[in-house]
């Protein structure tokens, strides 16, 4: 497991390199917004979901109109982000779910959160951080990636690399180091040619410099 020091050496370049400001990837204009889109966006990207959603949230504008969304038809809206028939018969479960005992809104409470169809620690920390700002962790596919590369975790687990990460990571980086992360998973460390010739976390991350050894070797 990384150090303190690397730790807050690590987070130090992440802020010189990305925003602080927190910015969610995925469009939405209110809470039920954010939470649909991020039960749409498992194994799809979130470019894919905004395009998706574009059209859909002008079809479906209220919880109620998800919640008595004929599935079929709920299907092939959201057919092109992949596992359609789950998602569909997700979205109207938590849809109907937050009308019947949450008065139509988003609740902020974790373990109310994943009580939702549908809903993991990975969608709830994503509201919980996004709508509401209380300090949550993301393990989304970049954060498990990197962050294992890093040395921050030994896990593949997703909850165990979220409370792993709890505990090493201030409380003040929480919510940004999720965004800095998929920023630099987009840009440099791409799960499939990482440019790590170009990665300013080169020196902390023991993967980064056995590939580029593996390269000077070749």
């Amino acid at each position: 497991m990384a150090n303190n020091k690397t730790i807050k050496k690590v987070l130090n370049l992440l802020d010189e390199n990305y925003p602080k400001d927190i910015k969610c990837y995925l469009d939405h204009e209110n809470p039920w917004q954010l939470l649909i889109a991020t039960i749409l966006s498992a194994q799809c990207t979130d470019d894919r979901v905004n395009i998706v959603t574009k059209d859909l949230f002008r079809k479906y504008t209220s919880v109620k109109d998800f919640a008595e969304a004929d599935i079929s038809e709920l299907e092939q809206d959201i057919r092109s982000t992949g596992f359609y028939r789950n998602k569909a018969k997700n979205i109207i479960g938590c849809c109907r779910t937050l009308l019947e005992q949450h008065d139509g809104q988003v609740p902020k409470d974790i373990e109310k959160l994943v009580k939702l169809q549908g809903v993991g620690r990975k969608t709830a920390n994503v509201i919980r951080g996004n709508i509401y700002n209380i300090p949550s962790i993301v393990v989304d596919t970049h954060v498990k990636r990197i962050s294992k590369k890093l040395g921050f975790t030994e896990y593949t687990d997703p909850v165990k690399i979220e409370f792993d990460l709890m505990e090493i990571l201030p409380k003040e980086h929480w919510i940004r180091y999720n965004t800095q992360v998929i920023a630099h998973g987009r840009a440099i460390c791409t799960a499939r040619s990482p440019k790590c010739e170009r990665c300013f976390l080169l020196p902390y991350c023991k993967t980064g410099l056995e590939n580029m050894i593996n390269v000077i070797d070749e």
